[in-house]
């Protein structure tokens, strides 16, 4: 062979191995096919010591994977679009995002949090928007409930999820309209045995104790997600420490009538001087929901995501990682949450600013992090009692839906000090 030729080959493996993919970019903006199932792709390259960086604010939240067939494999397997990329190609994505002007930044992700739902193991009437989520995102989690709470497992766990739940201990308040239909007083029956089984006489204050051992999991360093109910009658209960604020229908004897005097507001993660709702006939807890008092409807009912600087306030520019910003409201037994009763500490993520209404809020309390997002279903509207759960291969693009999953993967992001 003529050394002109071995110089022409050797220049072309040179080049074709320059040219040859380097990185996986899983692209996050309009063009992706299944937005859900990717988020299920970044958790299992990482779960698989996959080098994983989510590029911020870049196509919409992309996530970048150093190379591993196994990865596209999945993404093949599961119908998630992703993009090779040679080394080039990367260095210079990487370039855009380190420039100062642009407002974008690259995060590593490190360890996948191990996951827990807080979730009766009795079927109740109603399907809850996370566990839905995680399942078709293929991302693994355990379901615990009161008696593994107050058993100190949640040591174990670096995120917790509060299901559609009632901590105040009035059964969510569906007694006026369900007392007697048969999955109520089974529920009922089985919080009462419980309990009774962890030495409570009241179900009010087994409730309260297993909101504070979910304190001490947030303020030791662990990740807290809750939406609808779970939102404020966990502060309702933390308010409401050493009160009785349940009447007799609920548990045996009349709420204390000085019950609203005696509310300690900081006692609790987000919200501050609201009133409670004390008639038992009615469906709210107190007036942080504007459920019963907004004047919007479904047509008109968005909430729009706040705009961060990716550089400087990381969290939430994590958590409102999207490919659209403005987001079509959905109701639930808590559907959002009144502004002027939420403490000037939190980071309000989304609100509708003309209705006054906060629905996506985070804040931090101790070594850890809290989210709290109003609604039951952001791909059902109006979702009522006994109403079929939704189907999510309807909408894998969802942008309700993927607030919930920024949630999930933020704990995996290694650690940047906070600037502002």
């Amino acid at each position: 062979m003529s050394l002109k030729k071995t110089y022409f080959l050797l220049l072309l493996l040179f080049i074709c191995a320059g040219a040859r993919a380097s990185s996986i970019l899983i692209y996050m903006d309009e063009d992706q096919k299944n937005h859900l199932k990717a988020y299920g792709i970044a958790y299992w390259a990482i779960q698989h010591q996959a080098d994983v960086s989510w590029l911020l604010n870049y196509r919409g939240g992309s996530f970048l994977v150093k190379y591993n067939q196994a990865v596209e494999e999945e993404c093949k397997t599961r119908g998630v679009s992703y993009q090779m990329l040679a080394d080039g190609k990367v260095t210079a994505i990487l370039n855009e995002i380190s420039d100062p002007e642009v407002n974008m930044e690259m995060v590593k992700l490190e360890k996948s949090p191990k996951i827990a739902v807080y979730s009766p193991k009795s079927k109740l009437p109603w399907d809850d928007a996370v566990t839905m989520v995680l399942t078709y995102a293929e991302i693994p989690y355990d379901v615990v409930y009161d008696d593994d709470v107050l058993k100190n497992k949640l040591s174990s766990y670096d995120w917790l999820h509060l299901h559609h739940e009632d901590f105040t201990g009035q059964y969510g308040r569906f007694w006026s309209n369900f007392r007697t239909a048969t999955w109520y007083r089974e529920d009922v029956k089985n919080q009462e045995a419980t309990a009774k089984r962890n030495g409570f006489s009241k179900v009010s204050q087994m409730k309260l104790a297993v909101a504070l051992r979910i304190k001490e999991f947030c303020t030791g360093g662990g990740f807290l997600f809750a939406m609808c109910s779970g939102t404020d009658s966990f502060d309702i209960a933390l308010s409401a420490e050493g009160v009785d604020i349940c009447e007799s229908m609920f548990d045996g004897d009349s709420a204390d009538p000085q019950a609203q005097a005696k509310l300690n507001f900081n006692r609790t993660f987000a919200f501050k001087d609201f009133r409670l709702d004390v008639n038992p006939n009615n469906y709210e807890f107190s007036n942080i929901d504007v459920t019963q008092t907004r004047s919007l409807t479904q047509t008109n009912d968005y909430f729009t995501l706040f705009d961060f600087s990716a550089k400087w306030d990381l969290v939430p520019t994590m958590l409102t990682q999207n490919h659209e910003k403005v987001i079509k409201g959905f109701m639930g037994q808590t559907t959002a949450f009144r502004k002027s009763l939420v403490k000037p500490s939190i980071t309000v993520l989304g609100e509708n600013k003309g209705a006054e209404e906060v629905r996506y809020l985070n804040g931090e309390i101790g070594k850890g992090q809290f989210t709290f997002y109003g609604g039951h279903d952001p791909e059902d509207y109006q979702h009522a009692v006994g109403d079929p759960p939704t189907d999510l291969n309807l909408h894998p693009n969802s942008p309700g839906y993927r607030l919930i999953l920024n949630n999930v993967l933020f704990p995996a992001a290694k650690k940047k000090p906070q600037k502002t």
